[in-house]
């Protein structure tokens, strides 16, 4: 599945990033530990946080992301959607708690590493 499929099959925002939405999912992570998530966020993955800031934006290049997801109704600041634009990295908005759109990934096949034997 790629991030633009994932936009309309749960109804997803995009707020930053739209040159980006043909990049291809390759599982998921749900945290809002930088650190725990640049040591173990999967490659390509979709990552579901609260965080807004800047910084989400360098971690999700250092790990090669595929997009952003920052769900319970948080947004990006203006200097974070800024920085998506120029990386290509979407950042897209969800009302759903984490725990909710995590399930519901998941039941769409989009898994973490861990759980493919990574």
């Amino acid at each position: 599945m790629n991030v633009r499929e994932l936009v309309e099959k749960f109804r997803l925002t995009i707020a930053a990033g739209e040159a980006g939405l043909d990049h291809e999912i390759n599982g998921g992570h749900c945290g809002d530990l930088l650190s725990e998530v640049m040591g173990n966020a999967p490659i390509g993955c979709a990552w579901l946080t609260i965080q807004g800031h800047q910084n989400i934006v360098a971690v999700a290049l250092l790990r090669e992301m595929a997009a952003i997801i920052l769900t319970g109704g948080n947004k990006p600041d203006v200097m974070t959607r800024e920085r998506a634009d120029q990386e290509k990295i979407p950042i897209l908005l969800t009302d759903a708690l984490t725990y909710d759109l995590a399930g519901r990934l998941f039941a769409a096949g989009i898994v973490g590493e861990k759980t493919r034997g990574g």
